[in-house]
């Protein structure tokens, strides 16, 4: 993919993020690419929607972001709504999401402009509600403590003709979760849950999660969730610290759209996307969250290796009765032809040789 344009998003309180960032610029200058900031704040004070920064950065071909994946998860909300190609750029803290140590970022980018690296697509989440979605100015304070001004709220879909009974259609794009959680530390909220139209449960809890497969190693993850693979399309309910016997995980299916009422005895609550406050539903309010119908796409340079990343990021152990296990993975020969049983499975490739 020959780049012509690059937008960079970076952690500016990093300094390996810093110095990363000013690598790809140089690259970016030896070659003639435009290499354009993105930056999600607009002056102090105030924040852009993605859309605005995607017109504001001249829609770039790809965004590279240097940081965590919270930095990565502001780069993706921006490609999201272009189909814009986005690489993470690791910096080796505990992330599931970047990937190319920022040490081999200009490598990385020689891959991408002469044609040498690979889309990977991740499902992602966008939202209906009741009504536009708003963080009223006494509350804004609190849901935003430590995190800066709140992202501006998020408008309707402006290509689709509304019909009130099926809500308002929001230009909103979450790649791990969308959730809704109490404003107050002494309540609970009371949140009746519907899966493709039908009634699952009402829940008392602290929150309720709507999760993707990758959102599913993230907050749905801490709240006692499963693990899912990223190559899977599904949506994943999970209760926050429910008061009741059924505190399960739920696993829907991505065309399954589910939604989340607050009953008439709860409190307000808050909606986040992927982390940011956007919203506060009152009793009564309901927030539809549904599979989007484009991907994200991920810029990757080798097969990816999820498993391998779960295993180092969570620090997974080998129980001390058992030996390490030194021998090759069991069903799986990257180098011999793949017997006719096992054609309809994945297996991923043999990885590429380094970069020069």
């Amino acid at each position: 993919m020959p780049i012509s344009r690059l937008g960079l998003v970076v952690h500016g309180g990093r300094p390996e993020a810093v110095s990363g960032a000013r690598t790809v610029r140089q690259w970016c200058a030896r070659r003639g690419i435009g290499c354009v900031d993105i930056d999600v704040w607009q002056g102090q004070g105030s924040r852009r929607s993605g859309r605005d920064e995607v017109r504001a950065a001249g829609t770039p071909d790809l965004i590279v972001t240097l940081g965590g994946d919270g930095t990565f998860l502001r780069g993706a909300r921006i490609a999201a709504k272009k189909n814009i190609q986005v690489l993470g750029v690791d910096l080796g803290k505990v992330g599931f999401l970047t990937e190319t140590p920022v040490t081999d970022v200009e490598q990385a980018l020689e891959a991408v402009h002469a044609g040498r690296s690979e889309c990977e697509e991740r499902m992602t989440l966008t939202m209906r509600a009741s009504k536009l979605l708003e963080v009223p100015a006494d509350t804004e304070q609190i849901l935003c403590y430590g995190r800066g001004p709140a992202l501006p709220p998020p408008p309707a879909q402006p290509d689709l003709v509304e019909d009130d009974t099926w809500g308002v259609a929001l230009d909103v794009t979450a790649l791990n979760d969308v959730v809704v959680e109490k404003l107050a530390r002494d309540h609970q909220v009371s949140v009746g849950v519907y899966i493709a139209g039908r009634l699952l449960a009402s829940y008392s809890a602290d929150g309720v999660i709507v999760a993707t497969p990758t959102g599913s190693t993230a907050y749905s993850f801490a709240a006692g969730g499963p693990v899912l693979s990223p190559r899977m399309r599904a949506v994943i309910f999970t209760p926050v610290a429910p008061h009741m016997t059924f505190n399960r995980t739920v696993i829907a299916g991505a065309d399954e759209p589910i939604a989340l009422r607050v009953l008439p005895h709860s409190g307000r609550a808050a909606v986040s996307v992927d982390g940011q406050p956007r919203g506060i539903l009152d009793p009564g309010d309901w927030i539809g969250v549904i599979a989007a119908p484009e991907p994200l796409r991920l810029v990757r340079l080798a097969p990816a290796n999820f498993y391998g990343r779960l295993r180092e990021r969570m620090r997974l152990t080998d129980a001390p009765a058992t030996a390490a296990d030194g021998e090759s993975a069991p069903l799986f020969r990257p180098t011999s032809p793949i017997p006719e049983d096992l054609h309809h499975l994945y297996f991923p490739p043999p990885p590429p040789p380094p970069l020069p």
